[in-house]
């Protein structure tokens, strides 16, 4: 019978002789021909890639008239997040299945105006615009501000809200206002303040903060207050709306400081979709001009003096000035150093957790195959509890709960969850390993643990190389989970330069390019030592 890694030899006898090829089970050599036909096809996919990114948007252009489709279907879709949270959207405690929030609301509201029913559609707050180019939804509605990159490709409706920008610190601590943050820090370090990713706080925190300030994105408010809650970070800077909101959930922080900056929430639609556009105006229009707005807002206590700008709106604000963000190799080129030290990140986390996990994933795989057996169940639920939970769940209770630094967390977050793939991939290798190899190495005086050392685990890394380095592969790319705690990896880095320029498409282009660079020397790296070891193993049956 054949194992995994190839047919076995027939067992050794025992004896005081070994043939040096009982050591050395053959694997086949991969053909020299395919080396130039895999490099041809890798270059053929980046292109595809490119052609995706580039012809999709125009494709998508030919859609239907939205406002049609709506009134015909009687059904409004908007995207929206329910990840950020109140006061915006949020599941409904009353009613978990079901969503609310005062942007619910007010969708429901816009949609009896135009005669149909809303409906959310669920996505990721980063990226609602490019969910809104797939047509899956007509709009997007999450607290989205109003930015001239956004304008450039996307139309907006009038504001339905004047949002201000709100400090939250430790009750009764050092920083009373955000002029505190631009100075400098006493423990003589920067200070750490935590944004919304992409948001119009990380947008006014990395513009205004200076050099005394490290600004640390989060996927969700909540994320970030209870990292000022846990004391990993100093501060965080809200939208007013969200810090409202959650100033109770979190006692031991307080508002400090009055609300900086000033920006209106808009809802998007496509650029073709400039009947809908002023459909919404006007029923927004109604709803200022009736009170109801009003009446909404007070009931989620939002309302206040900056919404006085909503009656008697002039479009004029939203004039767009000069020409706009570079595209193509100049917008690249622009922020070739965001994209280079992201992708200098992406490589240390994986150059630094794939060898622990190699390495604990070896010390599992020998303990539950030769180690006593409560060992052997305790490594087995090891290895079961990590492959059964996600990757971002281990990273939370490392960040949140265990309040590690980011990069410690993260590296370490990565090798315990790789370390369970590699035991597995470590068992299979050992167990391809003839029984006859261990009965030969035994018969000539060798203790087990010798043997284990100096004849099995040899053969079994050079067995499983290739599944190894398809895991470290996969690791580049799971990587990008790290941004959950704060880490701006290479997925990430492309998710807020695309969100801040419009630069989608480039962006796109370079990242698939810098993960294929990273790919590919893994991928040849592979190749070259299976050679190498087959090379050897030749050379050592001729000697044999």
């Amino acid at each position: 019978m054949e194992d995994s890694a190839g047919p076995s030899e027939p067992d050794p006898p025992a004896g005081p002789h070994l043939d040096s090829r009982a050591f050395c089970p053959p694997t086949s050599r991969p053909s020299e021909t395919a080396r130039p036909f895999r490099l041809q096809l890798s270059f053929v996919l980046m292109l595809m890639l490119a052609a995706f990114f580039l012809v999709g948007p125009a494709l998508a252009t030919g859609r239907a008239d939205t406002l049609d489709k709506i009134r015909r279907t009687g059904v409004m879709s908007y995207g929206s997040d329910k990840e950020g949270g109140g006061p915006f959207a949020y599941p409904d405690p009353k009613s978990p299945r079901t969503v609310t929030g005062f942007e619910v609301e007010l969708l429901n509201a816009l949609a009896r105006e135009l005669g149909v029913r809303a409906e959310f559609a669920q996505g990721p707050w980063d990226r609602l615009l490019k969910v809104l180019d797939t047509g899956r939804v007509d709009m997007v509605a999450n607290g989205y501000e109003w930015t001239e990159s956004r304008a450039r490709d996307y139309l907006a409706t009038r504001p339905y809200y004047v949002y201000q920008l709100q400090l939250m610190a430790p009750r009764g601590g050092s920083i009373r206002s955000w002029a505190d943050v631009q100075r400098p820090h006493p423990g003589n370090r920067r200070w750490r303040v935590g944004v919304l990713s992409s948001s119009a706080a990380d947008n006014f925190a990395r513009e205004s903060a200076g050099a005394t300030v490290e600004v640390l994105s989060f996927d969700g408010a909540t994320d970030a207050m209870t990292a000022v809650r846990n004391g990993q970070i100093d501060a965080t800077l809200q939208d007013l709306p969200a810090a409202l909101f959650y100033r109770d959930r979190f006692p031991t922080l307080e508002l400090v400081g009055p609300p900086e900056g000033r920006g209106y929430y808009v809802i998007f639609v496509r650029r073709e979709d400039d009947a809908l556009r002023r459909e919404l105006d006007r029923a927004i229009d109604r709803l200022v001009a009736s009170g109801e707005l009003r009446q909404l807002y007070e009931r989620y206590g939002l309302w206040n003096e900056a919404q006085a700008e909503l009656s008697g709106w002039s479009g004029e604000k939203f004039v767009t000035t000069g020409p706009g963000p570079p595209r193509g190799l100049e917008l690249l080129w622009h922020y070739r150093t965001l994209l280079l030290d992201a992708a200098v990140m992406t490589i240390v986390l994986s150059v630094t957790s794939m060898p622990l996990a190699m390495a604990i994933g070896l010390v599992v795989a020998l303990g539950r195959l030769y180690g006593p057996r409560p060992v052997q169940v305790i490594l087995s639920c090891y290895v079961e509890f990590l492959r059964g939970t996600p990757l971002m769940l281990q990273l939370f209770v490392l960040f949140y709960l265990l309040k590690l630094p980011p990069m410690v967390a993260g590296i370490g977050g990565l090798a315990l969850n790789y370390s369970a793939y590699e035991a597995e991939i470590y068992r299979a290798g050992l167990q391809a390993i003839p029984a006859g190899q261990m009965e030969a190495a035994l018969a000539l005086g060798m203790s087990r643990r010798m043997a284990l050392r100096r004849v099995i685990v040899p053969q079994a890394v050079r067995i499983v190389i290739p599944p190894v380095t398809n895991d470290f592969i996969a690791l580049f790319k799971d990587t990008s989970v790290c941004s959950a705690i704060t880490l701006v990896e290479l997925t990430k880095q492309y998710s807020i330069l695309g969100n801040s320029t419009g630069g989608w498409i480039e962006f796109a282009i370079a990242t698939s390019v810098l993960y294929m660079a990273m790919s590919l020397p893994l991928s040849w790296f592979s190749r070259w030592s299976e050679r190498q070891l087959d090379a050897a193993t030749a050379k050592g049956g001729a000697l044999g």
